[in-house]
């Protein structure tokens, strides 16, 4: 999360439910706001759409540009909608799905 709202809550019962609906086995995870030391940690910080992005950008103090971007950068570009206010599951499921072997396509390039 790049924000506190959803810090600490289970996953959303119907991204469960799309999850659960295509074999994607959960555990029991909880919102987790991201932190600095995380962005400089890791190699890739990415965002599902432009308000993530700048929200991480803000997190990071406009350090590490270079390693964070969108998931659809890597396939072509363009923001994930969010079906918080589409109701539209499958269709964002099936973006970050495209999004995600093109992201590791492109590790397995590099």
């Amino acid at each position: 999360a790049t924000s506190y709202e959803e810090e600490g809550n289970p996953i959303y019962p119907p991204a469960e439910l799309t999850l659960i609906g295509n074999g994607i086995p959960l555990g029991n995870h909880r919102a987790h706001r991201l932190t600095i030391d995380e962005i400089r940690e890791y190699d890739y910080i990415i965002g599902m759409e432009s308000r993530n992005v700048n929200n991480i950008l803000r997190i990071s103090g406009g350090k590490y540009e270079e390693k964070i971007c969108k998931l659809l950068d890597f396939c072509g570009g363009g923001d994930i909608a969010d079906p918080w206010y589409s109701g539209d599951f499958d269709t964002t499921y099936n973006d970050v799905v495209r999004g995600c072997e093109a992201l590791l396509q492109a590790i397995m390039n590099k």
